[in-house]
C-alpha cells in the first residue's frame, strides 16, 4: 500500500520536472518575436528610487529661473530614441490662457528640482522663446 501512494508522487514529480525544465532553461533569455534576447539585471535601490519624482507629478508644474521668475510649464518628458536614451523636458512658454504657447525641448538634466520647485537656473522667457519650436511627431 505504501508503494501505491509513492508512485503517483513520483510520476507527478517527473511530470513537473519535464514541464519546468524548458521554462528554467529559458531563464536569462526573453523571446520577442521569436528571437532570443539576453536580459541583464541591475539591482536598484528601490527605497531611494521611491523618493524620486514621478513624471506624472512633474507634468504641468511651473518652471522657474534662478530669480524665481515663472518662465514656463513642464508639458511633457520624452526619452530620445537613440542609444544614449537622453531624457528631454518639453516646456510650454509664452502664450496666454493656453493660446499661442510655444513648446521647446531642453535636456532634463539642465533642470534642477529644489524644494519641490522645478528650476532652469539661467533661462528667461525670452531665451526659451528663442529656441526652435518643438513639434510632436504625427501618430
Amino acid at each position: 500500500m505504501r508503494n501505491t501512494q509513492i508512485k503517483p508522487l513520483v510520476v507527478s514529480a517527473s511530470l513537473l520536472a519535464a514541464t519546468l525544465t524548458p521554462v528554467f532553461g529559458l531563464y536569462g533569455s526573453a523571446y520577442a518575436q521569436g528571437a532570443p534576447q539576453a536580459i541583464t539585471e541591475k539591482r536598484t535601490d528601490v527605497v531611494q528610487l521611491a523618493s524620486g519624482y514621478r513624471a506624472s507629478k512633474l507634468t504641468g508644474v511651473t518652471v522657474y529661473n534662478r530669480n524665481k521668475d515663472s518662465i514656463g510649464t513642464l508639458d511633457d518628458l520624452i526619452v530620445s530614441p537613440g542609444a544614449e536614451r537622453t531624457t528631454y523636458a518639453i516646456l510650454s512658454v509664452g502664450g496666454f490662457l493656453g493660446m499661442g504657447k510655444h513648446l521647446v525641448a531642453v535636456p532634463f538634466n539642465d533642470l534642477q528640482i529644489d524644494n519641490r520647485r522645478v528650476v532652469l537656473p539661467d533661462a528667461t522667457k525670452k531665451s526659451l522663446e528663442a529656441l526652435p519650436e518643438f513639434r510632436y511627431a504625427p501618430d
